[in-house]
This record gives C-alpha cells, structure tokens and sequence, in this order.
C-alpha cells in the first residue's frame, strides 16, 4: 500500500483540524527564531558588561521559547494524532500493516513540519528587527544595533521545528499502530489507556528528577535556588512532568471545580463535567498552554519579587542604627563630626567603593565595598552575620570579606585592586556569612582612594535622652544634610528589582505569553471544528444553538481553571523551595505571591479561551444537525 500519497489525501481532507498544529508549530518556530536572531547579534557585538548582559537575557528567552513552542507543539501534534482513531482504525481494516499506519502518520508530520518550520522562519525573520529595535529602546542593547545577516539561527530554529514535529507525532504515531483495527473502531470515541506506561515513566521520572533537583540544592547549596538559571529552568520540568500527568491531575480538579455546577443545574453542569472529564486528551491539549503560561509567569514573577523581599528583610534585620545621616553637601566629614559632637550617639560615617579581589589562579573578580572610618562604630550600627574574625580589629591593613570569596582564614593575605587602579595585599580581619545584599567587602577610608560619603548611620546610646533627634537634625541641616530614622531610610532605599530585572522578565515572557495565549485559541478552535457530529447529537436531542453554544464555552473555562491550578501548584513549588532556601541562609523573607500578574494571566487565558470557544461552537453548528449527525 502506497502511504504517502493517502498522506498528502489525508492532509488535504483533514486541513481545519490540521491547521491547529500547523499554526503551532509555525508561530513556535518563529518565537524560536526572534530569540536566535537577536542572539547572534547580540554575540557578534564587542564584549563589555552590557553585552554580557544582553546575551545571558536572550539565551535564557530563547531556552525559554523554545520549551514553550516544543511543549505545546508536542500537545497539540499528539491530540491531532488521537483525533484520527477512527480514520486510522479504516486503513488498518483496509489492510494497512502497523507500520504503514505509522509512516503515514510520520510523513504527514513530515510535510507538515517542513512546510510550519518554513513559515516560521520567515515570520522570525520578518519579527526579528522590531525586537532588535525594541532593546535598543529599552536600553538592554546598544542604540545602534543593528539586526546581523548569520543564516545559523533559521538554520536552528528550522531543524528544532521540524524535531518537534516529528517527536510530537512519533509517540502517537506509534501508540495508534498498536491497535487493532476493531480496537480502534470501537474506542474511537472515548479516551481509553491514556496514562501508557511510557507516560507514567516519564511523567514520575521528571516529577522525582525535580524532587532531587530541589533536595541537593537545599542540602549542598540553598543560593543556587536564587539564581536566574536555576529558577527559570527548574519549573520547566515541573511543567513537563505535569503536562504528562494531566489525566491522572485533571481528573479530580474537573470533578472538584464542576461540583458545584453540577449541584446548581439540572443537567448542564454534569455534561459539562462528563465531556471534560472523558475526553482527557482534549482537556489535557487545552490545558497545556495555560499550563505553562500561569506557571512560568507565576515562578519567574514571583521569584524576583521573592529575591526583592528577601533583600529588604536582610536589609531590615541588619542595620542597628536608630538614625541615618544623608549628606547633601561636597563637605560630609564636617557633617559627620557634627553629628559626634551631639551628645549620647555613635557615629559610623561609610561611602561606597569598588575593590577587586585577585583570586589564587590571577582572575581579577571586580566587588562593591563600603568604608569603615571607624570598625569599632560599624560593628555597632551594624548587625554583620560574622563567622570567624571581628569587625573591630579592621584597620588600614585588614579587610572583611564574605564567605563566598574562599578565604575563610582570619589573617591570611588577601590582594586587591583598589578603586584607583593601586594594588595591595590585605589580611582578613573578619569572615561574615554570605548573605543578598549589601553585605560584602568592607575596608578603611585609606584602601577607597577618591571615595565620598554618601550615608552616615547613627546609634543612640544610653546617655541619649528625648532632645537628642532634634540636636541631630539641627546638626544636619547647619551642613545641608538630612536625618532620617531608620524606619523612613529603610523605607526609602528598600532593595527592589532592578529595571534590567525586570525587563529580562519581560522578554523571556513577552513573546512566550503571546505564543502561549494564540496557541489556546487555536487549539479550542481545533478541538471545538472535531466536534461537529457530538455538537449536532446535542441539537438533536432537544438542546438549542445558544444553550450548546455556552455549553462548550464553560467547558473551555472549566478546562482553563484547570490548566490554571496546575500552573499555579508550579510555581507554588519553586516559590516554596525559594523561600526554603532562603530560611536556611538566615534570611526571614515573606513568601511573596504574585497574585497580580497570576491574575492579569489567567483573566487573559479567561478572554481568549471564552470567545475561541463560542465562536468555533457557532461554527461547528452552522450545517443542519441532521446532516452533521450523519458524517
């Protein structure tokens, strides 16, 4: 039997279903190719921090893009693949051996992914500029840059494509070839052995993988759970091993969300429910874009408003100083000697500075340090996490560092470059525990050459009494500067997410929001046009237009909610396993949700999926349901 040209037949006869994988993959590789192209650019450009920056932005969104685009192109290819039950259940009545039955499905993912992944690459290429533009405006990138000419990313993102395509359609490709013809003919209608074996394994393998992902970063190493790469790559196996455990999570979230409905309505909520609930291979391909939309947004939202409170707590909890001393004027040793004549305070003047630490292999590692005019008051105003050493014994010679830097030797030799360029060798006065913020190098005014003043922290002792703010404040304003209590300077220098923080966000979400909310459309499109003959039973059985018509836009919400809980139990884990890191680095961070953009997300999940749904509803039922019926 001849079984590419049935394929070319089959595509041609079944092109309204099809063109819901087609759209997927074409828009995935053309997520793909934005995202390659930018960095190729971005690669090709004159190293500096800025670059450096840029081109750790577009690998994260391009890994991220391509995940999206492989996860939903998969789900969506393996759906379309079950639809077909019945059409391949013929041809193995026909006489076609199991493997014909597989190579037709192959050779039509084949055709189909070649033809996608062209697409794609022109719509990227086409895309690419506005996105190039787009940096540059925002500053993450050069004004001047300009898009390159390199063929390697069409290249890749082509190839990935049609990787994708294939491996979508392989697996049911496969599982469909294993039944028998009357097998196939007789389960055609019903969702039957969805959780193979294959499924589970995997499904388990990538939830356990997670699992021991978490433990040994909580064991071994809790900050590795505050890094970009870890937090942006650990909810994509979590989102994988729930994609491929939807039937088994679904089932109870259906019935859970439903039951209420199904309670309220004499009929309509437990079709709502039944529909859902037996047709897991549709659910679980609606579900999977909202699925990795509320999760990804829910982990890497909340994962840098988590990192920004933890910030603040360190902040909060390590600062004793009752007061805080801004200088406004180009004098602030005067303004701090003021301040020491006010009676019943300790004053601890500091001015920020860069010193490089030259590591034992000669690597130049470039920090931010703060100056200690007098360690003695420092270690006052100041709560520092000390491990070995004490604050006070720094001096022009000595130097406190944090664990991290690997010399953990109170008195070994330490060489610096100093902020002039002038090198030096130091030895470790004191050793504190690695921390979030500002908490790293500390040396004397003599190792900060061209260093200014920019805060002076201010304890009352016990001499002070109720006069003692307001000499503090005369004091201050003599010299132009100001005088704030801890509470209000806290509350004005508060640690936040960096506008680079957020606009790294932003990309790597940007276009993986977009692609994930038209993915959604299309996908209710696609299954909704597979519905025709169930839609037209429902017309005959005494249902009107509008009443089936809300009947499957409820059933896309239900499913919506559903794919919706999935992502938010997500990033619930990465949030928690956050949160559990930082308790063990002694940081007291609130577990910050971000209940905004969860909601902004799902709400926008809500109106795409509503209007898809009753619209291919009303289309699906715009032939007689009689004639419907009979097909």
């Amino acid at each position: 039997m001849r079984m590419l040209p049935i394929a070319l037949k089959s595509l041609r006869a079944r092109w309204v279903s099809l063109i819901g994988a087609f759209t997927a993959l074409a828009l995935g590789v053309a997520m793909t190719t934005v995202m390659l192209l930018g960095l190729a650019t971005a690669m090709a450009l004159p190293a500096d921090e800025t670059v450096v920056s840029l081109v750790a932005a577009l690998g994260t969104a391009g890994g991220v893009s391509a995940f999206v685009s492989a996860f939903v192109v998969a789900s969506t290819f393996s759906y379309t693949v079950a639809q077909r039950r019945r059409e391949l259940g013929l041809l193995r009545l026909a006489g076609a051996t199991r493997a014909q039955v597989r190579r037709t499905v192959l050779a039509e993912a084949l055709v189909l992914g070649v033809v996608a992944s062209a697409v794609g690459c022109v719509l990227g290429r086409l895309a690419a500029p506005r996105m190039v533009r787009w940096l540059a405006d925002v500053g993450m990138a050069p004004p001047d840059l300009t898009l390159g000419q390199r063929s390697w990313p069409l290249h890749a993102a082509f190839w990935t494509g049609l990787l994708v395509a294939l491996a979508g359609a392989a697996v049911a490709a496969r599982r469909a070839g294993r039944l028998g013809p009357l097998d196939a003919l007789r389960t055609a209608d019903l969702d039957t052995g969805v959780m193979t074996a294959g499924r589970w394994f995997w499904g388990l393998g990538l939830l356990l993988t997670a699992a021991a992902l978490i433990g040994k970063a909580l064991v071994t190493d809790p900050a590795d759970l505050l890094h970009r790469k870890t937090y942006t790559v650990q909810p994509m196996v979590l989102i994988s091993a729930c994609g491929l455990l939807a039937p088994v999570l679904a089932r109870p979230l259906l019935r859970a969300f439903a039951w209420l409905p199904a309670r309220w309505t004499s009929y309509a909520g437990r079709l709502v429910r039944e529909n859902a609930s037996t047709a897991l291979r549709r659910t679980g391909a609606v579900a999977a874009p909202v699925l990795v939309s509320v999760a990804l947004t829910g982990s890497l939202a909340g994962a840098l408003d988590t990192v920004s409170a933890a910030r603040t707590a360190e902040a909060r909890s390590r600062t004793a100083a009752d007061f805080v001393a801004v200088p406004h004027t180009a004098s602030p040793d005067a303004l701090a000697a003021a301040l020491r004549a006010v009676p019943g305070v300790t004053v601890s003047p500091s001015a920020p500075t860069e010193l490089s630490v030259v590591e034992a292999d000669g690597t130049v590692v470039r920090s931010e340090a703060r100056t200690a005019d007098d360690p003695a008051a420092l270690a006052t105003t100041a709560r520092l996490p000390v491990l070995k050493g004490s604050v006070s014994a720094l001096d022009d010679d000595g130097i406190v560092l944090p664990e991290e830097w690997g010399q953990t030797t109170v008195g070994a030799p330490v060489r610096v470059v100093r902020a002039d360029g002038s090198r030096a060798t130091l030895r470790v006065a004191a050793v504190l525990r690695d921390g979030l913020g500002d908490n790293g190098l500390y040396v004397t005014a003599r190792n900060a050459p061209g260093a200014r003043v920019d805060r002076i922290e201010i304890r009352l002792t016990a001499t002070a009494d109720a006069t003692t703010p307001d000499l503090l404040r005369a004091a201050a304003h003599r010299f132009g500067g100001t005088v704030a209590t801890r509470e209000e300077w806290l509350a004005a220098t508060a640690p936040a997410a960096s506008r680079v923080a957020w606009l790294r966000t932003v990309l790597v979400l940007g276009l993986a929001l977009t692609y994930t909310g038209i993915a959604l459309a299309n996908t209710l499109v696609m299954a909704t046009a597979d519905r025709r003959r169930e839609l037209a039973l429902l017309r005959l059985a005494g249902a009107t237009r509008a009443q089936v018509i809300r009947l499957v836009t409820t059933e896309s919400l239900l499913v919506v909610a559903v794919g919706s809980a999935l992502g938010c139990a997500v990033a619930a884990v990465q949030l928690g396993t956050m949160h559990a890191g930082l308790a063990l680095l002694g940081a007291g961070a609130p577990l910050v949700v971000p209940w905004r953009p969860l909601g902004l997300v799902t709400g926008a999940c809500v109106l795409i999926a509503a209007p898809s749904a009753a619209l291919a509803a009303a289309w699906a039922l715009r032939r007689r349901p009689v004639a419907a019926a009979a097909r």
